[in-house]
């Protein structure tokens, strides 16, 4: 959504969990929209409990009765969509990982088709490209165990499971692309190697 910022909480470095608020838009507008929709609920609500013993006495018509309890749940239902429009206005991550970058700050200008307040990167699992060569194309299938090795900067290997198996090979070079996922429990391997 297009908004002000209001609060980044992350910095550049920081590690961040699913579900985490990263930041907030002003939203004092859709709380009061919130606010307004939770008051008439509550008076429709206290209108048919208030007529529900006309009802019984016959002093009010099925359809009055009927209009009464259809505005409630109308009511109920804009009530949901002004607390959904307000939950926009929070930003949360959608995986664990970090901040890679932080793009904007409070006060600034967010459009909703193109601005970027954080950049995050899941760093457990990791993805690892690889370019092999092309003679591996048929040897290569999605899901099959490898190995990675980061010699010198990790010595070992760690195990991987294959993700992507490009299916163009590169005439110049003679090689494919393709992606691992290797675990990185603890983000103990920094990602970029």
């Amino acid at each position: 959504v297009d908004g002000l910022v209001e609060e980044v909480r992350v910095n550049r470095g920081d590690r961040v969990t699913k579900g985490q608020v990263v930041a907030r838009l002003r939203s004092g507008a859709e709380a009061a929209s919130v606010r307004l929709s939770e008051a008439q609920l509550e008076f429709a609500k206290r209108r048919v409990e208030r007529n529900e013993a006309l009802f019984k006495k016959q002093l009010i018509s099925a359809q009055e009765r009927d209009e009464m309890i259809t505005e409630v749940r109308l009511r109920e239902e804009e009530l949901k969509r002004n607390e959904e429009l307000l939950a926009m206005r929070t930003i949360v991550s959608p995986l664990d990982g970090i901040v890679v970058e932080r793009k904007l700050a409070p006060g600034e200008y967010v459009r909703a088709d193109k601005s970027v307040i954080v950049r995050l990167a899941q760093i457990d699992p990791l993805h690892v490209e690889v370019i092999a060569p092309a003679t591996l194309f048929t040897a290569l299938k999605v899901g099959m165990p490898a190995r990675v090795h980061l010699a010198p900067d990790y010595p070992g290997s760690y195990p991987a499971r294959v993700l992507v198996v490009d299916q163009l090979i590169d005439a110049a070079s003679g090689t494919l692309g393709v992606r691992l996922q290797m675990a990185n429990p603890g983000n103990q391997i920094p990602a970029g190697l």
